[in-house]
Parts: C-alpha cells; structure tokens; sequence
C-alpha cells in the first residue's frame, strides 16, 4: 500500500499537537505517546510539512526531564516569538511524585527558549509557576500565548478549575499577563462559563473580522468545539453548530499557513484495535481546514492537497446509483472489493421526506454487516454506524450498547436542501468523512472481514450521482 495518509511516529501515538507556521513550512510539535509500563515521561516530538501530504519526522524537539525534575511529563503549551527574535516555549509540567495540599499531582508551567530558530531549546526552570489562589493545583495546564493586538501585552490562557463550586463545572479559562515573557500576572479569567469540567487546549486566532476561542471539552463528550467573539475580550457567541468533529477527533489547535487556518489534532485508537474498545488518548495526526462564512461559522474540511493525492480511478461495479424504497429499504453493493486507502466521493439527492440514506464502508455482499454513513433528514444529523456489534449474550437484544438509541458517533448536519455531497479518506483502520466540505467527522473502523462500497435508501427515494472511488497510484 502506498504511504499512510495520516502521520504517525514508527513507535508510539500522537498526543496532543502544537503547530507553528513559518516560512511556508507547518512545525507540527506533538506529545509522543509511548504507552510503556512503567510509564515513562512524555517529551515533545516534531513532525514538519510543507505541502500537507509529506512529513519529514525530526524526532525529539524537547526532552522530559528526569525522575526527579517537575517536567518528568512535558505536556501541552504554545510557541511565540519575541520580539528579539527568540523563541519562547511555554509548556506544562508535571511529575507524579510531586503532589499539592489534595494529595494530586501538581500541574506547572514551564518555560524554555531558543536562539537557534528552534532546533534546541534551554529550559529554565526557575520561571516554572504553578496555579495562584482560587485555582486547583492540579489543573493548570495547556498554556496558549499570544500578543494582544491592541495593547502589546503578552496574555497567557490556561485550563483550569476553580476550588469551588458543582465538580463538574468547576472549569475556566484563566488568564494571566506579561511584557517580558518572563514575569507574569494573574488577571481576571479569559472566559468563564461554568460549564465543563475543564476546557483543554485552549487557542484564540482571528480569521478576517472574527476571532475565534477553541477548546476541547474535559467532559463526558470529549468534542473539540469553538465560539466566535469580534475581539479577543468576547462576549463569547456560541455558533449554531459548535463542533469540530466529533468523539474521536481531539484536542485541535491551528496555525496560519499562507492565509489558511489548519486545524491539527489526533484520531484516538481505540483499546485492543477493536471497535469495542474504550477510546484511548492520543492516536493518529490528521490535518483540517476551516473557513470562516460571513456569520462567523465555520466549516471543515479535508486539505484538498490531501485529495489530490488520490490519483487512480477504481471501478467496483456499483449499479444502480437510483434508490427506491417508498415504505421499507433498498441497498445496493459493489461486486468488486474496496480498497483499504482510498477516496469516495457521491453526490446524493433525496426526494424530501426521506427518512435516511448514505453509503455503506467495507460490506458485506449482502450489504448487512460493515459501517455505515448515514445522513438522517428528519433528525439533521449525519451518522457513522457499524453492525454487527459484539454480544453480551444469547438474544438479539444482548449486544454492546442500548440497542434501540446506541450509534457510534453523529455529527449535526443541515439537511434541509435535498443535495449533498459526501467526501471520504480511508486509510487502513482510519476514515475521515466530510459532508458539503461543512462537517466533518472522523473515526477508526478496525473489522476489515468485508471489502464491498455500498449505498442504501430507507423510507424514500435516492439518486447517487458522480459516484467515484480514487486510490492513489504505486508507481
């Protein structure tokens, strides 16, 4: 199979990601996930591209400290650069041996910086800080720097929690402010809204006339989501469809590269390779773009780079692409296998009153096993399903999940119109898929028993247009 599309260190995951654009090159620093026990410390590692397609993998960018040093971990932060030129690196620290008045491991920020355009950087632990009153000492992390365009003021965000109030609302952005880079000041919090556990990764960036604050919610969804503000001081508007992606996209941040905002995060594996298996942290690197519409909203996408590296048609004897099914279901599957890497692309129009319809990954010749990519009119969702699902026991009921509620991950999606486009990347045991270049969602899809592409209609009609599957050539 040609190379994988989605990055990957030979040995380890992709945690949490921390781009930095310059020069037309994207500096993708990343939390290199070992998953060794005992567990060892969590360095920062770097991945470059140029053209969204190509990584060049540069290894260890930041070292973790020793057994006895507060950054054991070196977790999530931010990169700026000075006005002298240097480069500040400002990260969490925490080791699990050194602990606050609850009896948890402190959280820390911490400081390093570089003269050499970022190939080494000196630590310098007599900056590291940790959590002023108010705040739990062990949620004090993800520090995001940036200059406040209108004063010169570097301000700091970090994700926290207060010591009081309901546990699971506790979180806040804090906020703290400096001029030198060095010393810095606790002001009021960046954004507070009582919602959430916490609030991971937070980012702010301006897109034309709009700034945006992302952040990924510490809850029971684990959604990377997003408000609007016309400055960076907010109010904080919550756009009408708040998400990124959905379950298993996480911890998004973005840089500029020539005028365009990429989003990067990871696509969490998932415990045992299976499809049953808890979602684990930290996976696989995958690039988005977003656009900003004239409201503010924005939509995502995969980097067309990407899709044109998807250069060789495959023909799987799909026909028909017309579904009628006026009061039941219709499916309809290739005869020839698809391709574990490749793109799909169908533009589907229903008649309205279409109950659901979409595409079917990896069938069976049937078509009643495999994933399922279902746009759902009457609910504004778009799903991403699987059958069979494991069982729990001898009836049909006992199987993994609340059979008559349970799907895998859904995404809301404004199905009003009657036309749509459906976009696909499938590589291996990953699968990004985006609708109308709007909404994405991306997931692992790990049974392979079945190879067949398939498309499907319940309860109404359905043409499948321009149906096209590309896989990219070996030569």
């Amino acid at each position: 199979m040609p190379d994988r599309v989605f990055f990957q260190p030979p040995q380890g995951w992709v945690g949490d990601v921390i781009p930095f654009s310059r020069d037309g090159e994207l500096m993708l620093f990343y939390l290199l996930e070992l998953r060794e026990s005992p567990k060892p410390g969590t360095p920062w590692a770097l991945v470059t591209t140029r053209d969204l397609v190509t990584f060049e993998d540069r290894g260890i960018a930041l070292p973790h400290g020793t057994r006895g040093d507060a950054d054991f971990n070196a977790y999530t932060g931010s990169i700026v650069e000075g006005a002298d030129g240097t480069h500040h690196l400002f990260y969490t620290a925490q080791n699990p041996d050194r602990v606050g008045a609850d009896g948890l491991p402190l959280q820390l920020v911490a400081h390093a910086s570089s003269t050499d355009g970022m190939s080494t950087w000196d630590k310098h632990p007599e900056h590291t800080f940790g959590a002023p009153s108010g705040y739990e000492s062990a949620d004090w992390r993800d520090p995001f720097v940036f200059q406040d365009p209108s004063t010169g003021v570097w301000r700091m965000l970090l994700a926290a929690r207060h010591q009081d109030g309901p546990d699971r609302r506790r979180g806040v952005i804090a906020q703290m402010t400096s001029r030198d880079l060095v010393t810095w000041e606790p002001v009021e919090p960046f954004w507070d809204p009582r919602r959430y556990i916490t609030h991971e990764c937070p980012e702010v960036f301006s897109i034309g006339k709009w700034w945006y604050l992302v952040y990924s919610e510490f809850s029971e969804s684990f959604t990377t989501r997003y408000r609007i503000a016309h400055s960076p001081d907010g109010p904080w508007m919550v756009p009408d469809r708040d998400t990124i992606d959905g379950r298993a996209f996480y911890a998004a941040k973005s840089a500029e590269l020539d005028g365009r905002r990429i989003l990067v995060g990871w696509i969490a594996s998932r415990e045992g390779d299976t499809d049953d298996g808890a979602w684990q942290w930290a996976g696989t690197m995958s690039l988005l773009e977003a656009r900003a519409g004239w409201d503010g909203s924005l939509a995502f996408s995969v980097p067309e780079e990407i899709i044109a590296t998807f250069d060789e048609s495959v023909e799987l004897g799909l026909v028909p692409t017309a579904l009628e099914a006026p009061d039941g279901y219709n499916a309809v599957v290739g005869t020839e296998p698809l391709p574990a890497q490749c793109y799909i692309r169908a533009e589907i129009e229903f008649e309205p009153g279409t109950t659901e319809c979409g595409l079917l990954l990896r069938a069976s010749e049937d078509g009643d096993q495999g994933y399922v990519i279902r746009l759902e009119p009457r609910r504004d969702r778009m799903v991403f399903d699987r059958w069979p699902r494991h069982r729990t026991g001898p009836a049909q009921w006992q199987v993994s999940g609340d059979v008559p509620h349970v799907i895998e991950l859904e995404r809301p999606a404004d199905l009003a119109a009657t036309s749509h486009v459906i976009e696909v990347v499938l590589d291996g045991d990953l699968a990004v898929i985006v609708l109308n270049r709007e909404v994405c969602l991306s997931t692992r899809l790990y049974d392979d028993s079945h190879d067949r592409l398939g498309i499907f209609a319940g309860e109404g009609a359905v043409k499948f247009q321009n149906l096209t599957v590309r896989r990219r050539s070996t030569t």
